[in-house]
């Protein structure tokens, strides 16, 4: 069964940074894609960043800049690291494998404070 654990989340204040990290227990490289997502209060889930088995990457244009996506197949772990946070990133983030089947993770809190 595939399981995805996303670890990271917590409070820090606007300007600060936080570090997400999701771990499959398969192999990420078996996925078309690893993805984060986050759904803030009262909102839809909203994609954030992506990272293709090639290696592209793309980012919400409200993360552009500020967070970076990045993954280790030796580890099989799928990171995102959030800088210069903003209140308005206050959401739960879920980790993402996309294939013919996606798979999500539980969902870590991240709160950011003005």
């Amino acid at each position: 069964q595939v399981r995805l654990v996303e670890s990271g989340g917590g409070l820090a204040q606007a300007g600060g940074s936080l570090r997400l990290s999701c771990k499959g227990s398969l192999s990420i490289l078996n996925y078309n894609a690893m993805a984060w997502y986050r759904r803030a209060p009262g909102k839809e889930r909203e994609l954030v960043a992506k990272i293709t088995r090639g290696g592209s990457t793309n980012y919400a244009d409200s993360v552009k800049g500020r967070f970076t996506i990045s993954r280790d197949g030796a580890k099989n772990t799928v990171d995102l690291q959030m800088s210069f946070l903003k209140p308005e990133d206050t959401a739960v983030y879920y980790c993402k494998a996309e294939s013919s089947y996606s798979y999500w993770g539980q969902g870590t809190q991240v709160t950011v404070s003005s």
